[in-house]
C-alpha cells in the first residue's frame, strides 16, 4: 500500500464537567463525549524521504505536511506530525510520508479538531506502514500527544474521565438532528481553565444521569442533562455564545450547548428541516459573528 485515506471526524460534548485541579496541573474531568458527521479528510502517501532527512520548510523529520487550511502550522507543532513521530519512535518505520489534510472542522473550536487529525494519523500510519497495531495501543500512544486523542481513535458515544483518556464505551445515543455553529472567535483553553479556576461556585451537571440516559435510549433524559462548567467562564470572552444559544432555542431546539471550551454551540432538533432554518436566522444576525455552520448528526 502505498496511499491511504482518512476521514477524522470531529466530537462535541454532550456532558462536560471539570471535578478538580490534578497536582501535575491536568484538571480531572467527566464527560460525555459524541462524534458527528462534520469531518477531515487526510491523504497519506509514502515517499522516499528518509526518517532523519527533516523537511526544509517544515522541519518534521521525514514528513511533509500539506492542508488547504492556511492558519495551521505545517512544522512539528502540528499534532498530525507529532503522531507521525510518535509512532517512528515506537516502531522504528522507514521511509517518509507525504500527508494532505482537507480541513473541514472548526479550528480553536472545542470539536478535537487537532486530536481527530492526529488519531487519523495514528491509524494512517498503521495501516499504510503495515505495523499492526492495535486500537488499544493506538489510544495507549495517542495519550502522549493530547488528552482527546485515545477518544478519537475510538469515537462514538463514551464516557471520559481522569484527564479524558479514561474512557468507557456507552450505547450509542439516540439518533436526531444536529445545528452546530462555530462564532468567528477563538477562544483560549488554558485561560478558559484559569478562569475556571477562580470561580467559586461551580454548576455541576449530572453526568451520571446522562449515561443512564443514553443507555435507555431516552433522548429526553440526554437533552435534560445538557451541561457545561466551561460555558459560563467562555461566555464571559465571547457573547455569542448566548445570542447563538437563544436563537437556537427560540427556533425550534430541544437543546442547546457550548462544546467544550468553545466557542461552537451545538443545538438539537427533532426535525432537520426546523435546524436549517434556524441555521439561516443565526447566519443573519450580525451578533453571532457566525464563521462556519452545519446541519448533521451523531455518528455511531
Amino acid at each position: 500500500m502505498n496511499t491511504y485515506k482518512r476521514k477524522a471526524y470531529a466530537k462535541i460534548n454532550l456532558g462536560l464537567d471539570v471535578l478538580g485541579r490534578l497536582p501535575n496541573g491536568y484538571h480531572e474531568v467527566k464527560m460525555v463525549m459524541q462524534t458527528v458527521d462534520i469531518w477531515d479528510e487526510l491523504t497519506f502517501q509514502k515517499t522516499n524521504r528518509e526518517a532523519d532527512d527533516a523537511d526544509p520548510k517544515n522541519g518534521a523529520a521525514g514528513v511533509v505536511l500539506t492542508t488547504d487550511a492556511g492558519e495551521l502550522p505545517l512544522d512539528q507543532d502540528n499534532l498530525i506530525c507529532k503522531a507521525v513521530m510518535l509512532m517512528r519512535e515506537e516502531y522504528g518505520f522507514s521511509g517518509g510520508v507525504k500527508i494532505h489534510l482537507q480541513k473541514n472542522i472548526p479550528i480553536a473550536a472545542g470539536m478535537a479538531g487537532g486530536s481527530t487529525d492526529a488519531a487519523a494519523t495514528l491509524r494512517g500510519i498503521n495501516e499504510l506502514f503495515e505495523l499492526g497495531a492495535s486500537d488499544e495501543k493506538l489510544m495507549e500512544l495517542g495519550v502522549r500527544i493530547g488528552a482527546d486523542v485515545p477518544y478519537c481513535v475510538m469515537g462514538g458515544t463514551a464516557l471520559a474521565e481522569g484527564i479524558g483518556e479514561k474512557l468507557t464505551r456507552l450505547k450509542a445515543a439516540p439518533q436526531c438532528s444536529l445545528l452546530v455553529v462555530k462564532p468567528d472567535v477563538n477562544v483560549s483553553t488554558k485561560d478558559v481553565y484559569r478562569a475556571l479556576d477562580a470561580q467559586e461556585e461551580i454548576l455541576h451537571p449530572d453526568i451520571d444521569g446522562m449515561v443512564a440516559a443514553i443507555q435507555k435510549d431516552d433522548l429526553d433524559g440526554v437533552i435534560s442533562r445538557l451541561g457545561n462548567v466551561l460555558e459560563p467562564v467562555t461566555v464571559q470572552q465571547c457573547p455569542a455564545v448566548s445570542r447563538i444559544r437563544n436563537i437556537m432555542d427560540t427556533q425550534g431546539a430541544d437543546g442547546s450547548l457550548m462544546s467544550g471550551s468553545g466557542p461552537t454551540v451545538f443545538g438539537i432538533f427533532a426535525d432537520a428541516d426546523v435546524a436549517e432554518r434556524a441555521r439561516k436566522q443565526i447566519c443573519e444576525d450580525e451578533a453571532c459573528r457566525v464563521k462556519q455552520s452545519f446541519v448533521t448528526c451523531f455518528v455511531d
